[in-house]
């Protein structure tokens, strides 16, 4: 048996002992996944496609349905973070997936764009050595009646940089579970938008660690929501090394009979003297039946940190809306316009301009669901 095959056993193992996450499952408390979805499902849901569009040039990239593989994907698929339940089942049923390395001090310049596509289980993992540069973009297309169970492993050598930017479209009858786990070393830098745009049950959980000193994680996302839809983002961001620095900043917008939901955990570690992290998370409810759960955690072992975290829900601001209608802008693009302004400090940290225009393009077509009056 290789080394792969042997992982992927393991990973069906913990799978098949753990079971389906539920509400008992702290981090998972918001979201029954066990009550809508069997193990069986999960299982027999197969593998979900991918393509690359234009893989750019300094990048090296390996289909994990062909066996064995290169060194780096050996020592790497299967290593990175806790082991959590459906991350363990993106490993052991998917036949597929890919990875990318970027060599070290390779800077790439365009970004390395993945899509994926269809029901089933997938693993994808990019790696950047030493002094390394990219942004990828990950696209999930908007399949109805799907189950997608993702697994993502991001491992940056000491200085690399990468951006991470995903977005998930309109789905209300999907089933849709991310698990995106970052290891950081020394100096390297990992930056992430996360958009979501609803499902009948959405999913992403990112768990980060800080390795070594001086690394450090931004996270931003936007969320929109309307009819029922549930969107749930969990992070998990563990300071390991001194002086090392985390961000968080995610915005929700929820109608109709929508729930948003949002659990940070950051962790400081004993010895880890010099920990700068901030999380903020922040709801508009645009009707009465929308739901907002906003869960910001601090566990600090260590005595010289700076650590702050806040979280708010709420309509839109009435005085802004008056003050834009008494100029003439009717009420409806009067409240179009506060929810961009809103959610704009969250998308803005994308650095590149057609990336962000894509996300903008995401929220502008999801945004008269979460705006539309309950029925």
């Amino acid at each position: 048996m290789s080394t792969r095959e042997a992982r992927r056993a393991e990973a069906l193992e913990s799978f098949r002992v753990r079971g389906m996450p539920h509400r008992r499952f702290e981090h998972w408390r918001y979201s029954d996944l066990r009550a809508v979805l069997d193990a069986g499902q999960v299982a027999q849901a197969g593998t979900a496609k991918w393509s690359v569009e234009d893989l750019p040039e300094g990048v090296e990239m390996f289909d994990l349905a062909e066996p064995n593989g290169p060194k780096w994907l050996i020592e790497t698929l299967g290593s990175i973070g806790v082991r959590r339940t459906m991350q363990e089942a993106s490993l052991a049923f998917a036949d597929g997936g890919v990875a990318f390395r970027v060599a070290k001090n390779t800077v790439v310049t365009d970004p390395i764009k993945l899509t994926v596509t269809g029901s089933g289980n997938l693993r994808w993992l990019i790696l950047l050595e030493e002094g390394a540069q990219a942004t990828v973009y990950e696209k999930h297309a908007s399949d109805a009646g799907l189950l997608r169970n993702v697994g993502v492993e991001v491992a940056l050598g000491a200085n690399a940089e990468v951006f991470h930017v995903r977005t998930s479209p309109f789905a209300p009858k999907s089933f849709t579970i991310e698990h995106i786990a970052v290891s950081v070393a020394k100096d390297a830098r990992y930056k992430a938008h996360f958009s979501n745009f609803g499902a009948r049950l959405s999913r992403t959980e990112l768990q980060i660690t800080l390795q070594g000193e001086g690394a450090e994680a931004h996270l931003s996302g936007a969320t929109v929501l309307g009819t029922d839809g549930h969107a749930d983002v969990t992070t998990h961001i563990e300071h390991a090394s001194g002086n090392t620095r985390s961000t968080q900043l995610f915005k929700h917008v929820a109608g109709g009979k929508s729930r948003a939901v949002y659990q940070g955990k950051i962790t400081v570690r004993e010895g880890a003297d010099g920990s700068d992290s901030r999380q903020t998370a922040r709801a508009l409810l645009m009707s009465e039946r929308a739901e907002a759960d906003m869960k910001p955690e601090l566990v600090i072992f260590a005595d010289d940190v700076k650590c702050a975290h806040g979280a708010t829900a709420g309509d839109l601001d009435p005085e802004a809306l008056f003050y834009m209608r008494s100029r003439g802008i009717p009420e409806k693009d009067a409240r179009r316009l506060l929810i961009n302004a809103f959610l704009e400090e969250a998308v803005e940290p994308i650095a590149d301009d057609k990336l962000r225009a894509a996300v903008w393009h995401d929220i502008e077509q999801a945004l008269p669901r979460a705006m539309e009056p309950l029925k």
